[in-house]
């Protein structure tokens, strides 16, 4: 009995199997995440901190003083306790590290600079792992491994809750392009063998994240299945690192013109697809929610619909309020988004980018396009934004899906 009740215990660890929480008078969860030093004790680990970053809770996003949990004295048991709403989705990662100097300039209870924040977490997230407790894990848009983590009350996000394997598996291929003088993976998904011609197009930036990272095939095809999405074309678009992501999809006039001229006519000669634009969807996730509605304001007679989540809409100034170029270009009429079907999506956890979408809603929101406005209870967070991805697409999809 006293062997099941021990914290650190063999026994005890086998009890755990990732974040636990109750249920407190306010509605909200109180969370306590776990960690075992796989050296034992502080007689026989170097580990001195143990960073919890949780996008939208203790990242960079926040502003806020970095959290780490606290040892249990005696024990190989790390721990450490927040609040969260009931219907709170994100990723977490741990950062077990010897060092105790990182973030020790900032003063306890003080407002740490943000550039030093930055710099903090830039050392320290190469390090990070994902919850060894938590089966549910991937490689997130950093690089490092992170976990899920979702609240009883999480809103529902259609297809990845009922995934079904591709009737036709995706194709890659390498795309060359002259214009932009590089080379890239692209992946092609087919779905439905009806009208091949009329069949609709979805380009999703940050390819390589949603095919291989989060592969988001079966949820397509559950949606399909269900006749919640019709058949389409889906292509993929390896951002091939962060330099050239950096490069090719903030507001990137050579981008857009190599995609039309160079990879449509490619991807066409493998599987057809309409060349409506009011069927023809770009979706992307910060610096490709950018690029995603650069796509339709300037080419609008061949990107009619844009799915843009956690768009950096503050591009090029980090600056309070943020209002980048695109915002600025739209109020003097030097954009326009008529006509354009447009899905804006973004976390309240992310305050900068939460700005910059808010005030482009409102400056969008003059005109008389459709235009959709989400905002969700998260981060800038890839757990936010798969489910935010089939949504937008059954949303800017709809009058299609009506005729199924």
């Amino acid at each position: 009995m006293k062997e099941a009740l021990a914290t650190g215990s063999e026994t005890w660890w086998r009890t755990k199997t990732g974040p636990e929480w109750i249920r407190e008078k306010d509605g909200n969860y109180r969370v306590t995440f776990w960690w075992r030093d796989p050296q034992g004790n502080e007689t026989h680990s170097p580990i001195r901190r143990v960073w919890v970053y949780i996008t939208g809770v203790t990242d960079h996003h926040q502003n806020a003083q970095p959290q780490t949990m606290a040892r249990i004295a005696g024990t190989d048991v790390w721990r450490w306790s927040t609040a969260l709403s009931a219907n709170w989705r994100g990723s977490y990662c741990f950062i077990p590290t010897e060092r105790d100097d990182v973030f020790a300039a900032f003063a306890p209870g003080e407002t740490p600079d943000r550039n030093a924040l930055r710099e903090g977490w830039r050392q320290l997230l190469p390090q990070a792992i994902a919850d060894p407790l938590n089966s549910q894990s991937w490689r997130g848009g950093r690089g490092h491994a992170v976990s899920a983590l979702e609240m009883p009350d999480a809103p529902l996000q259609p297809g990845w809750d009922r995934p079904e394997t591709p009737y036709s598996p995706p194709l890659m291929m390498q795309w060359h392009s002259e214009r932009l003088g590089n080379s890239r993976r692209v992946w092609i998904l087919t779905t439905g063998d009806e009208a091949p011609e009329e069949r609709p197009l979805a380009i999703l930036l940050d390819g390589q994240f949603w095919a291989e990272n989060m592969p988001v095939w079966p949820a397509l095809a559950s949606l399909t299945h269900q006749r919640l999405l019709p058949g389409a074309v889906y292509l993929l678009i390896d951002a091939i690192d962060t330099q050239h992501r950096s490069q090719e999809l903030p507001c990137n006039a050579d981008f857009w013109l190599a995609v039309q001229q160079e990879l449509l006519p490619q991807v066409r000669a493998v599987t057809p697809f309409s060349n409506d634009a009011g069927r023809t969807v770009v979706a992307g996730q910060s610096f490709g929610g950018l690029s995603a509605l650069y796509a339709g304001l300037n080419w609008p007679t061949r990107f009619g619909c844009v799915l843009s989540q956690s768009g950096s809409f503050w591009w090029p100034h980090r600056i309070t309020p943020p209002e980048g170029e695109v915002i600025t270009r739209l109020k003097t009429g030097a954009l326009c988004a008529r006509g354009l079907r447009i899905v804006l999506e973004a976390g309240v956890r992310e305050p900068i980018v939460f700005q910059a979408n808010q005030a482009l809603y409102a400056q969008l929101n003059t005109s008389q396009q459709s235009i959709f406005w989400r905002q969700v209870d998260g981060g800038h967070d890839a757990l936010c934004w798969r489910g935010g991805l089939t949504q937008g697409l059954m949303l800017l999809w709809q009058p299609l899906i009506d005729t199924l």
